[in-house]
């Protein structure tokens, strides 16, 4: 696919799954040796540690990588410290680099330099798995009222669109589809959306209630559930 091919969005994807599914669909994962940039909480780190030779998993976050090296882990993770824009890793060293809605987090101006970091360590035919949440939806209506990632997502399409027409990568398939995200009211979403350690975010007695407010709408006696678009851009890395 030539960069004049790719699509930020898809309004009529309509698929429901899992990331892991999706993963699973579009990678060789069975004896890779796998960077993961921008962890978290390392959920889908552990997922890939299963059929994975090895994963290196990267966080900027110091209290969430300090949770993570904490906490039990498979034998063959590292969690270390270390950005996108300047990986820690060998030339050519890995098969797979994955981001997982992490790429849009990197400073703008910084990337360019995700991709060429990114096509400096990976094998010659190596893979890089990107995913983006996409602009729209019902829960995005929620977070751009405390957070509106609009320029950074667009930021981020636009430094991928870049990584192909530069040849620095190969884009070898996209795939949109819908991730389920549930929560059982108000104080979860809170926990896991709002508090988080990566992005402090500070919101007035009103603009929390607006937000409160604006989630309530969506619940149920099941509770809360949204179907968040995702785009997951496949890269190949041709040449040396």
């Amino acid at each position: 696919m030539e960069a004049s091919e790719m699509r930020i969005a898809d309004p009529n994807a309509l698929r429901i799954a899992d990331e892991g599914d999706i993963l699973k669909e579009c990678l060789p994962l069975p004896g890779a040796k796998v960077l993961e940039l921008g962890c978290g909480k390392a959920e889908k780190t552990r997922l890939v540690a299963q059929t994975a030779a090895s994963v290196l998993a990267l966080e900027v976050d110091v209290m969430q990588l300090a949770e993570n090296q904490a906490a039990e882990k498979p034998g063959n993770v590292q969690f270390a410290f270390g950005g996108a824009e300047s990986i820690p890793a060998d030339d050519s060293s890995v098969d797979i680099v994955l981001m997982f809605k992490s790429l849009h987090h990197v400073p703008i101006e910084r990337m360019d330099d995700t991709f060429s970091e990114i096509h400096r360590v990976l094998k010659p035919g190596g893979l890089a798995y990107i995913s983006e949440p996409v602009y729209a939806g019902d829960f995005n209506e929620i977070l751009r009222l405390f957070h509106d990632e609009k320029v950074v997502r667009e930021a981020a399409f636009a430094a991928e669109m870049k990584a192909v027409t530069t040849q620095r990568l190969s884009l070898v398939s996209q795939t949109f589809f819908l991730q389920p995200m549930h929560f059982d009211d108000f104080s979860q979403f809170e926990n896991r959306i709002l508090k988080v350690t990566h992005t402090e975010h500070r919101l007035s007695p009103a603009l929390h209630e607006t937000v409160r407010s604006g989630f309530n709408r969506h619940m149920s006696p099941s509770g809360a559930t949204f179907h968040m678009p995702i785009r997951v851009d496949l890269f190949r890395k041709d040449g040396p």
